[in-house]
This record gives structure tokens, C-alpha cells and sequence, in this order.
């Protein structure tokens, strides 16, 4: 079913955008703008030329070029009887997806992809399927279907949560495919459409997405520069009437922050007053960097709590395994939803990875190192060539979440891919219209490579920025 979006909201969209001449190139590239940050995604029907018109104050000729236009540029297309529907150039990349499209050894186009953030695979891994593969006649025997997980694994999970503070058995913990499928079990269990939910903004896209692609009505919290603001939480509990709540509180996604002790019991003693369901991922909790150790889960401090894991940040992004830990009240509802989408995971990566948890103090450390190196470089490459830009620097987490001088993330990004490099803008994990200020830069690719990323940025960078551009004019020679 095609999206469709009012003239009302679509004007709100556009601002000012119709006032400044020419008028229809000016709506063409806000229209651009809004389709390159997903705020009108690609796949929308737009409103008719002449709802549009009345409802912005132009005439139907304006709006007639400005769609024309945008449909010279890839940016949509039309057909009779279905009107405009907007359409994104090579989709692939531009919409993020490009970092999970395959690519063969040796046939690097130059291309820097800074949409996923992922840290190469330990090098345990050949052995880890080695040994899964000793294993693996002993499961040949029966059905392969094991909707709640391998049970060896749920045991080693469940042992994991124990360490860490929150008791757990393996009857609370169901193996998932990817901390993705677990959203998607949470959600289909406890959400109905039209519900509302409080998460965090900035927060995890995927997640965001899911959820409203269920009907949740989403309500956003912001994370500033110190952390989450919890006297904002605590009066909206009440006034939103919120059903849940999408929290990520170790090393926030993509701000990097960490909930404290103290915040974390204040945060449940409020959710547990107003019986709100949380949901919490924990896909970041092992990639610390320095810094303090990371406290007790949350679920330690609200009991009504579905905690998600995923082997994808803490060992390797190919191994499609996820958890939930809930309490054994949950799991019947979560089971049930479970089998509306699949009927279990692959066993031998749930194989391998339980080998992996063997190794896990080793694995944690050597990524660690990695991580921290690979941080710092980053961080002094922006400080050398972007001196403009504000870095909060993490103690965790796989990526920076750049503050940019002016709310340009989205045209930028679209000139550092003209350079070579593939970003996506602050506005993608917005909940809501915003963050225009800000960028994410995962630190996981090799050093050379950062380096390189943060002076072709520096270059896209002065193509908007006068005052940059004069000044490495006087240097280097920019390349357009």
C-alpha cells in the first residue's frame, strides 16, 4: 500500500521553502532534502499540484516544476492515475542500506560507508564454527525447530544476566534471530496499534522504525549532551499515559551514554508506579571502552522489564542471534508472538556463539583495545580537520554523535557522498521532526581509513560552510 502524505503536514514540512525565488526550485530542493532524511519517505504520494498550491499560497504551475524537477533528479516519479510518488537515486546507499549490501573482496569502489557500525569478527570465529560442528550430529537427531532456543544457550545467557547482578534461569531467557527479531517479538506481544510509548531521541532506527510500523504512537524523550532528562520523564509518565517505554541505556545508541545506578532505580521506581511496560536494549552493554564498569541491568530495578540482547555489536554482525530475558509471567505472550514470525534460529550460529561466550573475557578485551584506538583517531582527525564541530567523546559504544555549528546534517551528508563518503544525517534517529545539528560517525572502520573519511568530510564541509571554504582555499585546492 502506497504512503500517502496531507498537503496540511507536507506545507509544515516545507517551511519557508515556497517564500524564496525561484519558488518551485526552492520546494524541489526542500522536497529533495525531506525524501534524503526519510521525513517524507521514499514511496510516498505526494498531494495533488493543486492541493499543494492552496495549501503553500503558489500557483499550480510552481508546484508543476517543482515535481518535474524532482523527478528530473530521481527524486520521485509520476504515472497517470497515481500521481507523484517520491523515489530515492541508488536507494541502496543513499537510504542506509548500502552497508548490508554484499561486497566482494577487492572490488572497494573508494567508497567510505559510515551507516553501519560494526566491528570485524574476533578471531576465534573459525574455531567457534569448528567446534559448534562437533556438536551439531547430536541436533540432526530431532526436528531443528527450537522456538525458545538452543538450550545450552539460553543457559549460558541466563548465567550471564546472573553475573551480572540480575538472577536469571533459562526458562526467562528465548533466542531470537538478532536483537532485531527480539523488537519485533516485544512489540507483537504487548503493543496494539495506537498505543503509546516513550523513547529516547536520538535513539536506534531500526527499533524506532519497527515500532511505528506496528502502530505505536511514538513520544519523544530527549538525550542531551549530560544524559536523559528525568524529571521530563517522570511528568510524562503520567500525563501520556504511556503503555511502554524503548529505553537504551548502555552506552546509548548513538549517543554513547551510560545510565548510572542511581538513574536507573530512579527511572523503574517511576515505571513501576505507573505500571509501564519497559523495553531495553542491551545490544551495546560489552563493547565498554574505558571509562567507569557498567552497572546492575535495568530490569534490576523494574521487574516488568523484556531486555534484548544480540551477538551483532559484541562479536560479529553475521551471526544472526538475539535474546530476550523477561520474567517468567511474560514468556507465554512472547512465545506466542514468536511463532507468528518465525519458529527459531539457525543452530549452528546459535552453536557457534555459544562457543564465543567461552572465550568472552579474551574477545571483550582485544575489541576493546581496538575500539579505544580507533575512537581516539577519529576524534583527532575531526579536531584537526573539522575544528566547527563539538564531540562529546563516549566511553563506549561504537560511533561519535557529532554536534555540527549549523542544523545542515541533511545537505551535508548529501555533499560527503559526493566525496566519497556514506553518513546518515541526525534527522534518521529522530523520532520526530529534528536533529538537523547533529551527525553519527561509527569509529569501526581501520584507522587509515577514518582518517581519510574525516578529510573528505572536511572537503564536503567547506562546500557549505564560507568561512571553510576560504580557509582551505588558501591551502589545498577543494575537489567538487
Amino acid at each position: 500500500m502506497t504512503r500517502t502524505i496531507s498537503p496540511t503536514r507536507l506545507a509544515t514540512l516545507l517551511g519557508r521553502a515556497p517564500e524564496r525565488h525561484p519558488a518551485y526550485r526552492s520546494v524541489a530542493e526542500a522536497l529533495r532534502l525531506l525524501v534524503d532524511d526519510g521525513r517524507v519517505p521514499a514511496g510516498t504520494r505526494l498531494p495533488s499540484e493543486r492541493a499543494l498550491a492552496e495549501t503553500v499560497g503558489v500557483s499550480r504551475a510552481t508546484v508543476t516544476r517543482a515535481y518535474a524537477l524532482l523527478t528530473e533528479q530521481g527524486y520521485a516519479s509520476s504515472r497517470r492515475g497515481s500521481g507523484t510518488v517520491t523515489d530515492l537515486p541508488d536507494a541502496a546507499s543513499r537510504d542506509g542500506r548500502g552497508a548490508l549490501m554484499p561486497r566482494i573482496e577487492g572490488g572497494d569502489t573508494g567508497v567510505v560507508d559510515l551507516t553501519c557500525a560494526v566491528m570485524p569478527p574476533p578471531v576465534q570465529m573459525h574455531t567457534a564454527y569448528e567446534q559448534a560442528l562437533t556438536r551439531w550430529p547430536t541436533y540432526l537427531q530431532g526436528s531443528g525447530y527450537y522456538p525458545l532456543g538452543v538450550p545450552a544457550l539460553r543457559e549460558a545467557v541466563a548465567a550471564r544476566y546472573t553475573q551480572r547482578g540480575l538472577p536469571t534461569s533459562a526458562d526467562e531467557v528465548m533466542i531470537t534471530s538478532g536483537a532485531v527479531g527480539a523488537h519485533a517479538i516485544a512489540s507483537r506481544a504487548f503493543l496494539r496499534p495506537g498505543d503509546r510509548l516513550l523513547l529516547d531521541s536520538p535513539t536506534y532506527p531500526n527499533g524506532m522504525e519497527a515500532l511505528r510500523a506496528d502502530g505505536a504512537r511514538l513520544v519523544a524523550m530527549p538525550v542531551d549532551e549530560t544524559g536523559w532528562d528525568l524529571d521530563a520523564w517522570e511528568a510524562a509518565l503520567p500525563r501520556t499515559g504511556a503503555r511502554a517505554t524503548l529505553l537504551l541505556p548502555d552506552y546509548q545508541n548513538p549517543t554513547g551514554h551510560l545510565m548510572s545506578e542511581g538513574e536507573r532505580a530512579r527511572l523503574g521506581r517511576a515505571l513501576t508506579r505507573h505500571d509501564v511496560l519497559a523495553v531495553v536494549d542491551e545490544t551495546l552493554v560489552e563493547t565498554r571502552v574505558d571509562g567507569p564498569g557498567v552497572p546492575s541491568p535495568f530490569a534490576a530495578h523494574h521487574r516488568r522489564t523484556i531486555t534484548l540482547g544480540g551477538a551483532s555489536k559484541s562479536h560479529w554482525s553475521g551471526l544472526r542471534v538475539g535474546w530476550l530475558r523477561a520474567p517468567a509471567r511474560l514468556m507465554g505472550p512472547l512465545a506466542a508472538a514468536r511463532t507468528t514470525l518465525d519458529l527459531g534460529s539457525p543452530v549452528l550460529e546459535q552453536l557457534a556463539l555459544l562457543e564465543l561466550m567461552a572465550h568472552d573475557d579474551e574477545i571483550t578485551a582485544s575489541r576493546a583495545e581496538v575500539a579505544r584506538s580507533r575512537r581516539d583517531t577519529l576524534v583527532a582527525a575531526l579536531h584537526e580537520h573539522l575544528p566547527q564541530w563539538r564531540t562529546r567523546v563516549p566511553h563506549g559504544g561504537l560511533c561519535l554523535w557529532v554536534t555540527l555549528p549549523e542544523p545542515v546534517s541533511t545537505p551535508f551528508v548529501v555533499a560527503a557522498e559526493r566525496h566519497g563518503v556514506i553518513l546518515a544525517p541526525g534527522p534518521r534517529f529522530a523520532p520526530e521532526p529534528g536533529l538537523e545539528r547533529h551527525l553519527r560517525i561509527p569509529f569501526t572502520l581501520p584507522e587509515p581509513t577514518l582518517r581519510d573519511a574525516a578529510h573528505r568530510m572536511a572537503r564536503a564541509w567547506a562546500e557549505l560552510d564560507p568561512g571553510a571554504h576560504a580557509r582551505h582555499d588558501l591551502a589545498t585546492p577543494l575537489i567538487a
